[in-house]
């Protein structure tokens, strides 16, 4: 019987991907900082296997990041609604930001020095998201 692994170990290893991958650092670097093999840093990342705490910290000061940002957004132990829809809604997200997509538009984003831009850039995104959501339900009502 295949265990699957522990939704916290999956976020916090979900999060180590995030950073490094922000970091443009590959498994293979990250491992080798860590004098660790690529394929222990993919286990760590999947959740698989837990990072201990003294490997966190390393991985931490390998990532210019507190421990604590591994946790940030984590899953909670309580199994109630509101808890349910933060979790499943910040691990879109950081999916999303593990994506080539999401990376890309994430850097590119972050060089707009001008917060009146960035705040037109996403109001252009809700307007856009907004109509083709419009659009959707139109075309559902439509085959009805």
């Amino acid at each position: 019987m295949k265990k699957t692994p522990d939704p916290i170990d999956r976020h916090v290893g979900s999060r180590v991907r995030l950073q490094r991958v922000l970091l443009k650092m590959s498994q293979e670097k990250l491992g080798d900082a860590l004098g660790l093999t690529f394929q222990q840093v993919q286990k760590y990342e999947k959740g698989t296997n837990r990072i201990g705490a003294s490997r966190l910290q390393q991985i931490s000061k390998t990532l210019r990041v507190p421990p604590s940002f591994f946790f940030d957004g984590a899953p909670t132990s309580g199994n109630s609604a509101p808890g349910f829809a933060e979790e499943s809604s910040s691990q879109f997200v950081v999916d999303f930001l593990s994506t080539a997509e999401g990376l890309h538009l994430n850097r590119a984003f972050a060089r707009i020095k001008d917060s009146k831009v960035r705040k037109k850039v996403i109001d252009l995104i809700a307007t856009l998201a907004d109509q083709e959501e419009r659009s959707e339900k139109a075309n559902e009502t439509a085959a009805e």
